[in-house]
C-alpha cells in the first residue's frame, strides 16, 4: 500500500470518528460529562493523534451505550493541535472555558509539555499520551498518563539488550525533540549498568526524509545492532533505509518502531525489528478490542488507539470510585488507584497510578514476522516481584 493511499485512510478515519461513534458536541448540561479530546488530527502527529481520539471515542460510545458513567452520558468536543505546542495550548485553555470535566491529548510530548500548565492551572484532570519522562516530573498533580514512562520502558529494553549476548556495542538513531531526545536519555542512562556500550549517537529531524547519513553513520561504526527511537513515519523511512543499505544486523526499538502503521508504510524493510511495546492489540486480552476498533474505523489500531480507549475507562473507574463528578477528588482518587480488569474490563489489563501520575502495568517485547506484530514475551508490571 502506498504512502499517500494511507495517510487518505487515517486522516479519514480521524475525520469520521466523530458521526461513527455518535459524539456530537453538545452543551454540557447537569445529566453529562463533557470531555475534551486534544489531539493531533493533521500534522506529523496525525497518526498518533487520530489512533488516541478514535481509541478515545470507541471507549466513550461502548459507555454510553451502557448507561454512562454514574447515569451520566458523556459528550465530547475535539480539536486540532496541528502538532504545534502553542495551538495545543490555546485549544486546551478553550477546552476549560468550555467547562470540559477533563481534557484528552495531546499525545506529543512537545505539545504536553506547552499546554499541561493550562489545566493544571484550572485544575482539570488532564490525560495524555506523550512519552517523555520530564512531563511527569513537572509536579503537576493534574496530568495522567496512558502510557509508559520512558524512565520505566527504557530498563526492559536494556535488560532485553544485556541478555544478547550477540550484542556488545549499539548506535542509537533518535529524533531529537522532546520525545526523541528523552528515550535517547534514558536508554543510554539504562545501558550504563549492562555490558553493551552505545558507539554512535545519532540524531535525526522531526519530519526527516532522507536517512541515508544516519545509515551511513550506523554502519561505520560497526555496531551490532541499531537501537531507533523516532516518530512513526520516520521509523518507517529508517527501516527503508537499513533494508536499501544491506543493514542485516538486529534493529531494535520502542512502541513507535513496530506500530502497524510502521509496518504498513515500511513493508518487507519492518521484518525482524524487535521493540519493547507498552501496549498492542496482538496482546493477550486485547483481541476484543483490536477486532472492535477495526470494525469501527477500518484499520488495525495502533499503541495509542489503546491509550485513548483505556484512559477513558481509567477516568470512569476513578469517577465511580470518588462517587461523584467532582474533578479534585476525582485527581486525588486517581493518585494511587489500583484498577483491574476483573471490576473494569475497559482498561484491558490491570493498572496502577502512582503519585505522579505515572502508570504501571504490563508491557511486551514484540517482533515483527510476516507484517505483523508477534508477541515474544510478556514482562511484568515493575511493582511485580
Amino acid at each position: 500500500m502506498k504512502t499517500h493511499t494511507l495517510f487518505k485512510k487515517y486522516a479519514l478515519a480521524g475525520a469520521l470518528a466523530l458521526a461513527t461513534a455518535g459524539l456530537a458536541a453538545p452543551s454540557l448540561a447537569a445529566d453529562t460529562l463533557k470531555i475534551a479530546e486534544v489531539v493531533e488530527l493533521t500534522g506529523p502527529g496525525t497518526t498518533a493523534g487520530t489512533n488516541f481520539k478514535n481509541g478515545a471515542d470507541l471507549a466513550i460510545k461502548e459507555i454510553n451505550a451502557a448507561g454512562g458513567v454514574l447515569g451520566r452520558q458523556i459528550v465530547t468536543t475535539s480539536a486540532d493541535t496541528q502538532t504545534n505546542p502553542g495551538i495545543a495550548k490555546g485549544l486546551s485553555q478553550k477546552a476549560i472555558d468550555d467547562d470540559a470535566f477533563a481534557v484528552f491529548g495531546p499525545v506529543f510530548s512537545g505539545s504536553i509539555m506547552v499546554s499541561m500548565a493550562t489545566t493544571e492551572a484550572a485544575k482539570v484532570p488532564n490525560f495524555i499520551g506523550g512519552e517523555a519522562a520530564s512531563i511527569t516530573q513537572q509536579g503537576n498533580p493534574y496530568v495522567f498518563r496512558t502510557s509508559l514512562t520512558q524512565a520505566d520502558a527504557m530498563p526492559k529494553v536494556a535488560r532485553y539488550l544485556d541478555g544478547r549476548k550477540d550484542i556488545n556495542s549499539i548506535a542509537v538513531i533518535f529524533v531529537n525533540n522532546d520525545f526523541g531526545k528523552g528515550g535517547r536519555d534514558a536508554i543510554i542512562e539504562a545501558l550504563k549498568s549492562t555490558h553493551v556500550k552505545v558507539v554512535e549517537d545519532i540524531s535525526t529531524s522531526t519530519g526527516q526524509v532522507d536517512f541515508s547519513s544516519a545509515v551511513l553513520k550506523a554502519k561505520q561504526s560497526n555496531a551490532d545492532a541499531i537501537f531507533a527511537y523516532l516518530n512513526e513515519e520516520e521509523s518507517a523511512r529508517l527501516l527503508r533505509e537499513l533494508k536499501k543499505q544491506g543493514w542485516d544486523k538486529p534493529i531494535i526499538g520502542e512502541t513507535t518502531l513496530t506500530g502497524q502503521k510502521v509496518i504498513d508504510l515500511a513493508g518487507p524493510a519492518a521484518e525482524g525489528a524487535i521493540a519493547h511495546v507498552g501496549l498492542t492489540v496482538d496482546a493477550p486480552g486485547m483481541q476484543k478490542f483490536g477486532a472492535d476498533f477495526q470494525k469501527a474505523y477500518g484499520y488495525v489500531s495502533d499503541h495509542n488507539g489503546i491509550k485513548g480507549y483505556t484512559g477513558i475507562y481509567i477516568l470512569k473507574a476513578a469517577i465511580e470510585k470518588a462517587g461523584k463528578f467532582d474533578r479534585e477528588l476525582v485527581t486525588k482518587t486517581l493518585h494511587g488507584i489500583h484498577i483491574s480488569t476483573k471490576d473494569h474490563p475497559g482498561v484491558l489489563m490491570d493498572v496502577s497510578i502512582d503519585d505522579k501520575g505515572d502508570l504501571d502495568r504490563e508491557s511486551f517485547l514484540v517482533q515483527v514476522v510476516d507484517g505483523k506484530q508477534k508477541v515474544i514475551e510478556v514482562l511484568p508490571a515493575l511493582g511485580k516481584k
